[in-house]
C-alpha cells in the first residue's frame, strides 16, 4: 500500500463528508493505494455516525478507530500509527484547513528524495495574529534553539513519515507537537520541510487554547531533559549533588575554623549552632547527599530494566 492518512478528529461532523471526498479525489487523480484512518477521539457530536457511513460507502479505503473518551491528539496519533499500513504515512487535521492537494508532494519527498519525515510550513495563516501567530512563532523559535531542528512550524498538524518511523516512536502525553524531536532521538535524521496552504476553517470551532503553548514549553524541557539525561540520570543528579555537598562541606570548615580563629585571639564568637551559615551548610550537604542518591538510584532503575528492545537496530545480517 502506497499511503496511510490518518485524520485525528473531535467534534468534526460537519467538515469529514467533504475531507473525505477531497481526499479520495486526489488519491484517485494519482493513483495511489491508499487508507484512511479516522481516529474519533471521544467525540459528542455525530462524528461517529458520519466515519460509518462513510466506512459503508467505501469499507476497501475507509478504517476508524474510537475512544471511549477524549484523550487527547497524541493518544490519537499513537493509536492511528499502530494501524498504519501504508509505506508513507500522512498525519492532517480533520477541521478541512489542511488541504490534501499537498499529499503528492509529500509522498514524493518521502518517497523519492529519501526524507524519513517531513512536516508542513503553514508560512501563511489565517489564524487571530496575537492569540495563535505571534505565541507560535515564539514557540517554534524555542523549539528550533532546544531541539536543533530548523523547522519553522514543528506542530503542524500535516506530516509525512515513512512508515519506519512511526513504528519506532512512541507519542504520549502531549508530546505531538514534538514528533521530529522524537524523531531525531531515534535516530531518523533527514527531516525536510514543505510550504503548505492553510485554509481558513470552514465549520466548528478550534479545540486549542492559549494553554497549550505554556504546556508546549513544559512539555519541550521534559522531553530536553528525557533525552539528555533519561539513560544517565547521574550524570544530573549526581553532580549537582556532588557540588552542593562539596559547597556545603566547604562552608563547614570555614565556619569551624572563623570559630576557632576568635577563640585563640580571645575574641567573642557565637556559638556555631546559632550560626545561620552553619544551618545553610548542613542543608547544602543533606541536600546534596539526596540528589547523589535520586541519581544512583535512577541508575540502577535503568540498569535493571533495560534490555535489547531499547535499542533501534537498523540492519542485520
Amino acid at each position: 500500500m502506497d499511503i496511510s492518512i490518518i485524520v485525528p478528529l473531535y467534534n468534526e461532523a460537519e467538515s469529514l463528508p467533504k475531507l473525505y471526498e477531497w481526499i479520495a479525489r486526489v488519491m484517485k487523480e494519482n493513483k495511489f493505494s491508499y487508507e484512511v484512518i479516522f481516529v474519533n477521539d471521544g467525540s459528542t457530536d455525530d462524528s461517529w455516525q458520519v466515519i460509518e457511513d462513510l466506512n459503508k460507502a467505501d469499507d476497501k479505503h475507509v478504517h476508524a478507530i474510537s475512544f471511549r473518551r477524549n484523550y487527547g491528539k497524541s493518544a490519537a496519533l499513537y493509536c492511528g500509527f499502530k494501524a498504519a499500513k501504508g509505506d508513507v504515512v500522512i498525519t492532517m487535521d480533520a477541521d478541512l484547513q489542511d488541504s490534501p492537494d499537498e499529499i503528492p508532494e509529500l509522498f514524493k519527498m518521502i518517497k523519492e528524495e529519501g526524507f524519513d519525515l517531513v512536516s508542513g510550513w503553514k508560512k501563511k495563516r489565517y489564524d487571530n495574529k496575537f492569540t495563535k501567530n505571534i505565541p507560535s512563532k515564539l514557540f517554534n523559535a524555542t523549539a528550533r534553539k532546544v531541539t536543533g531542528i530548523k523547522l519553522h512550524d514543528m506542530n503542524c498538524g500535516l506530516k509525512a513519515y515513512r512508515n519506519e518511523v512511526v513504528k519506532n516512536i512512541e507519542v504520549f502525553s502531549e508530546m505531538h507537537r514534538y514528533i521530529p524531536y522524537l524523531a531525531k532521538n531515534a535516530g531518523f535524521t533527514k527531516i525536510g520541510e514543505k510550504v503548505v496552504q492553510h485554509r481558513k476553517r470552514e465549520f466548528g470551532t478550534s479545540k486549542f487554547g492559549l494553554n497549550r503553548f505554556v504546556n508546549g514549553y513544559l512539555d519541550l524541557m521534559t522531553l530536553w531533559f528525557l533525552n539528555k539525561f533519561g539513560k544517565q540520570p547521574m550524570h544530573f543528579f549526581g553532580l549537582i549533588g556532588s557540588l552542593m555537598f562539596m559547597l556545603g562541606f566547604i562552608a563547614i570548615i570555614v565556619v569551624g575554623a572563623m570559630k576557632l580563629y576568635a577563640l585563640y585571639h580571645g575574641h567573642h564568637a557565637m556559638l556555631v549552632a546559632n550560626n545561620p551559615y552553619f544551618h545553610l551548610s548542613i542543608l547544602s550537604m543533606v541536600l546534596g547527599c539526596m540528589l547523589f542518591l535520586a541519581g544512583f538510584l535512577g541508575e540502577l532503575i535503568i540498569r535493571n530494566s533495560q534490555s535489547r528492545n531499547d535499542y533501534l537496530i537498523a540492519k542485520e545480517i
